[in-house]
């Protein structure tokens, strides 16, 4: 056959018998609902119907849909008509980022049309509903509302027409994505458009002695040859060389291939214990120190060099002196109340499932950016001093952002060089990521090992606290682990020392709530230990320790859950299958953003809210319609919201959860503005004190605007809500000024806090951990968008559950190569690894804050690993002290315990 049918209409075979069904629809047809991601069958973004059969078309040569119908996410919808798992998934919020919800629709869609037939309205089990959605992943983690939805649409809820049945989304963008009409970055094509490739060095440290360009040059289909980097130094296996455009990816492709490459290898040093040790060879040189990565969200604290360690940066300690001469004088007497230990944790991936990615075009002076990023305001200011360019002269826009998670922050490669061939080139030119570049130079969450040192008092104080955490940074520094361990737990005495341990690997960068959970994981389970020697229940000592007023609210919600009050104390089963409860805290900065600005209009009898932020699924513009919503007494589809473009009023980036924070008080000052405008050339304004009418009101009204910028906090009534800051003391002042002036960030009062309790069960034969129920308790002030904060939370409970025991990169330790190079190496949470989660909101404690909101991305996982480890302490009666916590190295460790 020669020709399939998509979407009911025909569609030529392409004449090429490789090509792959995926780049037929999204490349020739247009079809960029289906997303290309893991390119080997894994994750299911790719998913369509073959004669009703879901596939991945990755894998699925074209000619073999030939004479076969197929069916994207476009044509799911019947006559225009939502199917009931679309709608379902629009009101149970079974999306955030959108990337990988057209792969899931269309198999749940399969599924349900399938059960229906056979069991009509009965509901799927969650047993069913996981095996049945388990080829597809998202990293978002959005897993708990498609539980719901495909629930939902099978038992008949979503049946109907949809103009005899509104469908109320949380979302407002959520129809877009459940139709595929969501336009990502890796979606947009210009005419003319050229495609980008980089060539990567495949060798960890080398100097660079030849670089001819001249035969990629002459194949034909090559446009333009960009070199990147400045220095001809090479520090880590993908470290960018130069890049390629050209008509298509293949010739690319072959082009950079074509490049002849001479290189000088000089000494390469990877990984934390081998870049520590004397001999070691040093990847930066004094000179070249500026040429690190940084793997935070804040400029770091000065600390010393030496070789490839950088450190100690222990700005935040409080009489250290006093803290090492309590622990040693309780080493000296075995003091048993002394907790230690060293705890690891894995490198955790940012795995998001659209790539790096961008498009560039020049139209005169004119620079148009397409680029799926965290920050399309900063972004721009970036490029702009780069290239020595005027503001306006730049523009950067993000439509719609495939999860970023912290890795999607900054200036990356992409941007530079897709910036400098499309200049060049003369021509528009995209150059997205592959999944190896994906999972091998975007950054990731250092591996750590933190040492802690922990002294109760007899009387049950907590006297003194030690951490030291080395952060396996790569070509990176700023890891800031220990010094999180600051702000909570106050002792009489604490030593934090955190230390960058550099080496020829690609430099890690922030990934939610930077250096939360490396210390969160050692610093809770040593609250634990202490509790056990203490003969304590391990809520109790937390409350009696930890004076933090929201985190008290959030102990005593813990404390009344039958999932707590039901555990053993034991600590120690029996039987293959034991089951096991832990509790942990955490908390995070309260960040916003100064110079965030908000602009309100009426226009053409619509409200429209306009601000140069973004939304990487964390739901931002529902957040901006709900408020404007709220305040005028209307609908939140009333509303349009225009983010994701730079020439919009200044915007706060989607970083450090100070989005929400950052938005909300503008849009509340706006809109007292706005009002008083519609009401002053109303032609029959409301009588004072009255409701006014607002919705007639701004029908009626002629084209008004009015802006605001976020304002600074009130002075905080309560004497309980203090500066973290101010609590630190002089360096805390200092630490403020460089998150201000380095970061254009302000540090809040309050704590965003929060505090798990997690159930497991423990396979003792297979050493498998699996996370039966979840408990997380938040207090974020109050929330702006209940039904998405929810998906917030359990997403970044997910990932939690990743971090703990599943994911790790893997790297040769000779070579440098990254050896997880795929989804199919590198395992992420998949919807049968999630447990059902209960959320519970303390919305008190922000009163200070205009709109009483703030950020909950971070806070929300910084617990999780933690929780899951006391969790299993309490199950088997071992302390697992290295994450993931593997089944390898759980049955050595019961082994260990065995043979003792």
């Amino acid at each position: 056959m020669s020709t399939m049918t998509i979407n009911g209409r025909p569609a030529a075979l392409p004449e090429d018998r490789d090509a792959l069904l995926v780049d037929v629809i999204r490349d020739t047809l247009g079809l960029t609902g289906t997303k290309l991601v893991c390119g080997s069958g894994v994750c299911g973004a790719c998913t369509v119907l073959l004669d009703g059969v879901p596939v991945v078309s990755c894998l699925l040569p074209a000619q073999a849909a030939g004479g076969k119908a197929v069916t994207t996410v476009e044509g799911i919808a019947a006559a225009g008509d939502l199917h009931p798992i679309q709608k379902a998934f629009m009101a149970h919020d079974a999306l955030q980022c959108g990337f990988c919800t057209p792969g899931f629709v269309v198999e749940a869609t399969a599924f349900h049309d399938r059960w229906r037939k056979a069991n009509g309205t009965a509901a799927p089990s969650r047993e069913e509903i996981a095996a049945a959605l388990s080829g597809h992943l998202c990293r978002c983690g959005a897993y708990d509302g498609i539980f719901r939805a495909v629930t939902e649409a099978c038992a008949g809820r979503f049946d109907g027409k949809e103009k005899d049945k509104h469908i109320a989304s949380p979302r407002i963008e959520a129809r877009d994505k459940v139709t595929g009409l969501a336009k990502f970055t890796v979606d947009i094509r210009h005419d003319g458009q050229l495609e980008g490739v980089i060539l990567r060095s495949q060798v960890a440290h080398a100097r660079i002695t030849e670089l001819d360009l001249a035969s990629a040059r002459a194949i034909p289909g090559v446009a333009a040859i960009s070199l990147l980097g400045d220095d001809r130094m090479v520090r880590y296996v993908g470290e960018a060389i130069a890049a390629v455009a050209a008509k298509d990816r293949a010739t690319a492709l072959a082009a950079v291939a074509a490049i002849k490459l001479a290189i000088e290898g000089l000494p390469a040093v990877v990984g934390l214990d081998a870049a520590r040790k004397a001999d070691a060879p040093v990847v930066f040189k004094k000179s070249s120190r500026k040429k690190a990565g940084n793997v935070s969200e804040a400029a770091g604290a000065p600390a010393p060099w030496k070789g490839n360690i950088r450190g100690p940066s222990s700005a935040f300690s409080h009489k250290a002196k006093q803290a090492r001469s309590l622990l040693d004088a309780a080493r000296q007497k075995r003091d048993p109340l002394l907790v230690e230990g060293t705890f690891r944790s894995g490198t955790q991936q940012h795995a998001c499932l659209e790539p790096h990615a961008t498009v560039a075009s020049f139209d005169g002076e004119l620079l148009t950016l397409h680029v799926s990023t965290q920050a399309v305001s900063e972004l721009k200011e970036m490029i702009a001093k780069r290239y020595k360019l005027d503001h306006d002269k730049v523009r950067v826009i993000a439509d719609h952002v495939g999860g970023g998670f912290g890795s999607k922050g900054s200036l990356g490669v992409e941007t530079i060089a897709a910036i400098e061939l499309a200049r060049a080139a003369k021509a528009p030119v995209r150059v997205a990521y592959d999944r190896h570049e994906e999972l091998s130079v975007t950054g990731y969450r250092p591996a750590s090992e933190v040492g802690i040192a922990l002294l109760p008092s007899e009387q049950g104080a907590l006297k003194a606290l030690s951490l030291t955490a080395y952060g396996d940074t790569g070509a990176a520094i700023n890891s800031g682990i220990a010094v999180l361990a600051r702000l909570i737990y106050p002792a009489e005495a604490k030593q934090l020392s955190d230390y960058d341990v550099i080496s020829n690997l690609p430099p890690g960068c922030a990934f939610r709530a930077p250096g939360g959970p490396p210390m969160a994981f050692a610093l809770e389970q040593g609250i634990d230990e202490a509790a056990l020697r203490l003969n304590v229940d391990p809520l109790q000592l937390r409350q009696r320790w930890d004076p933090n007023p929201s985190r008290q609210r959030l102990y005593q919600w813990a404390s009344r859950l039958e999932l707590w009050r039901n555990r053993k104390t034991g600590g120690r089963g029996s039987g293959r299958y034991r089951r096991g409860v832990g509790v942990a805290a955490g908390y995070w900065l309260y960040l916003w953003q100064p110079g965030a600005k908000v602009e309100l209009m009426v226009k053409g009898g619509r409200l429209i809210a306009s601000c140069a932020t973004q939304d990487i699924g964390t739901g931002s513009r529902s957040v901006i319609a709900n408020t404007v919503a709220r305040e005028f007494g209307l609908e939140p589809h009333d509303v349009e919201v225009r983010i994701g473009d730079s020439n919009l009023p200044q915007g706060a980036p989607s970083t450090g959860s100070r989005t929400t924070a950052s938005v909300v008080p503008p849009i509340l000052l706006a809109v007292q503005e706005l009002k008083k405008a519609i009401v002053r050339h109303s032609k029959a304004p409301p009588s004072p004190g009255s409701n006014a009418p607002w919705r007639e009101l701004i029908a009626a009204s002629p084209d008004l605007a009015a802006s605001a910028v976020r304002p600074e906090d009130a002075r905080p009534k309560p004497p309980e809500i203090r500066s973290p800051l101010k609590e630190a003391g002089l360096l805390g002042m200092i630490f403020g000024w460089m998150m201000r002036h380095f970061s254009h960030v302000v540090v809040g009062a309050g704590v965003p806090s929060s505090v798990q309790v997690i159930e497991v069960e423990v396979d003792t034969w297979l050493g498998h951990v699996r996370v039966l129920n979840v408990a997380t308790g938040i207090a974020v002030g109050k929330i702006a968008a209940p039904v998405l904060a929810r998906s917030q939370a359990a997403g970044a409970v997910i990932q939690g559950i990743g971090y703990a025991l599943y994911e790790a990169r893997e790297v040769d330790p000779r070579s440098g190569h990254v050896l997880t190079s795929g989804m199919e190496d590198y395992r992420i949470p998949g919807i049968a690894d999630t447990p059902p989660i209960e959320v519970y909101f303390d919305e008190a404690g922000f009163d200070h804050v205009l709109g009483g909101s703030v950020g909950i991305g971070e806070v929300s996982t910084v617990p999780t690993s933690p929780a899951i480890a006391n969790a299993v302490r309490n199950a088997i009666g071992i302390r697992l002290t290295e994450i993931p916590i593997r089944p390898d190295r759980l049955l050595a460790a019961l082994k260990g315990r065995a043979a003792a």
